[in-house]
């Protein structure tokens, strides 16, 4: 079994966070864009917090470690800036400490319980994220009685940060951990452009879920094609593909930042997360 000291458990989570956030991505907040609520150092303080808490408490469970650390991201930040980042490193974290990462995710999700069902339930509504909606089955107003990845499967089509749990992280572990290394390769010169166009190869591959929550399936395919044609356009050595790149990110950003594609951004996150345990990025 690796073993890893918290120091580098904290320094690989925070920086995941950090590089993830400072990449100018499409639609999202950055150094030079914030939204009304939402700024820059906000994620900055958040991805510190994070990166102390998750470090330290991944022995505790999966569940408990998601609770602690939203709850102290709640309590100092006061804002929603990372809960799906939170639920994709917690179980990548207590897998990457094992033999092998990609065969035993499957355990890691398996082991856990009910308890860690009410944990990242009572998690989710600390947190409060918008546009969740109300559902017939496991609804998060009431206590969940079901094991997580039961819950998450009844979730996973709507849900892009449930299907990870519903499926053993198989689009991270398989779709992420690819397109990260062909961006890694294709961009050596700059990190940035590689995380955003990772950013834009989830969007253009996976609906984003927070646009699908706030304003509907139909939507959320559009920033997909949309997302899809301007990688097909030459993204981004062509020169015309910049300016399509500026109309593609001020559409994004049009009424109120609605089509935040905060879902590709959490994903993209735990991708770097995953290059810098598996050190096959630095």
């Amino acid at each position: 079994m690796p073993q890893y000291n918290i120091e580098q458990l904290t320094r690989w989570i925070e920086t995941a966070c950090l590089w993830e956030v400072a990449a100018p991505k499409a639609g999202n907040v950055h150094p030079q864009a914030s939204f009304t609520d939402l700024t820059y150092n906000d994620f900055v303080r958040s991805a510190r917090i994070t990166a102390f808490m998750l470090a330290r408490s991944h022995h505790r469970g999966v569940g408990k470690a998601i609770l602690d650390t939203s709850k102290a991201v709640r309590l100092q930040v006061g804002k929603n800036t990372n809960l799906g980042i939170i639920l994709l490193l917690a179980p990548l974290l207590a897998a990457c400490q094992q033999d092998s990462l990609d065969e035993s995710m499957p355990g890691i999700i398996d082991r856990m319980t009910v308890e860690d069902s009410r944990q990242i339930y009572e998690a989710i509504r600390t947190a409060r994220p918008g546009g969740m909606g109300d559902v017939a089955e496991q609804d998060l107003s009431q206590e969940p009685t079901a094991h997580i990845r039961e819950i998450m499967q009844l979730a996973a089509d709507r849900d892009l940060i449930a299907r990870q749990y519903a499926n053993n992280f198989t689009d991270v572990l398989g779709f992420g951990r690819e397109h990260l290394h062909q961006w890694w390769t294709r961009c050596p010169d700059s990190r940035d452009t590689a995380i955003v166009g990772l950013h834009l190869d989830w969007m253009a591959h996976y609906p984003d879920s927070l646009i699908e929550r706030k304003c509907g399936r139909e939507t959320a395919e559009e920033v997909s094609r949309k997302a899809a044609e301007l990688l097909e356009a030459g993204w981004p050595e062509a020169p015309e593909s910049t300016e399509a790149f500026t109309e593609f990110d001020t559409w994004l950003r049009s009424d109120g930042n609605r089509l935040n594609p905060g879902t590709s951004a959490d994903l993209v996150a735990a991708c770097l997360f995953l290059g810098l345990a598996e050190d096959t990025i630095r």
